[in-house]
């Protein structure tokens, strides 16, 4: 099991998946590491960040990566909007993970019962601000099926919208997609 340590830079991003992977797991089991270190932590942290993961998710209070990946103060940056859309603004600070700080793994996590999703997938009309949100996940759901398939394919929708960005490219990013689950706090890849 590796634990990040703050300010240091993990290069190879099927370490940083793997320290996710084993994140999930100890939250499942409730074998939480110890996070009593965050005096310690923040001074290592006020010279710089080095995030080894980047995550876009859903600004939906039940989802919280910090929490379902068992990870400290530095170890993700967070991107969070409704329906973990790869809109101009989630893209920009992305590209500045990638760029600037390194981050060598961007993961798009859906959920279950997403409410950003589950509008799009009814339709009808909406305020503007929140039909823009929708307007990035209306592909996704043209895709057809229920609301949960509509939840993965949105998923699907963003990996490749990072995965088109020049940015992401020149930097050899590798982006990957999860589904977590509100009911059983299992992040499932996809």
């Amino acid at each position: 099991m590796k634990i990040h340590q703050p300010g240091e830079l993990i290069e190879d991003a099927n370490v940083a998946l793997q320290m996710l992977k084993e994140g999930n797991e100890r939250y499942l089991k409730g074998a939480l590491i110890d996070k009593g270190s965050y005096a310690a932590d923040r001074e290592v942290l006020s010279g710089g960040q080095k995030p080894f993961a980047v995550i876009v998710t859903c600004s939906d209070s039940r989802v919280a990566p910090e929490i379902y990946f068992d990870q400290k103060l530095g170890d993700i940056f967070i991107i969070r909007n409704a329906g973990n859309v790869a809109d101009p603004t989630a893209l920009g600070s992305i590209e500045y993970a990638v760029e600037h700080l390194k981050s060598k793994l961007v993961v798009v996590v859906g959920h279950s019962k997403c409410g950003a999703v589950t509008a799009a997938h009814a339709g009808g009309e909406l305020p503007p601000n929140i039909q823009h949100v929708i307007n990035f996940i209306k592909p996704a759901v043209a895709k057809g099926g229920d609301v949960d398939k509509a939840i993965h394919d949105n998923v699907g929708v963003m990996v490749d919208t990072i995965k088109a960005d020049d940015i992401i490219k020149h930097c050899g990013a590798t982006v990957v997609g999860g589904y977590y689950d509100v009911h059983t706090g299992e992040v499932k890849w996809l």
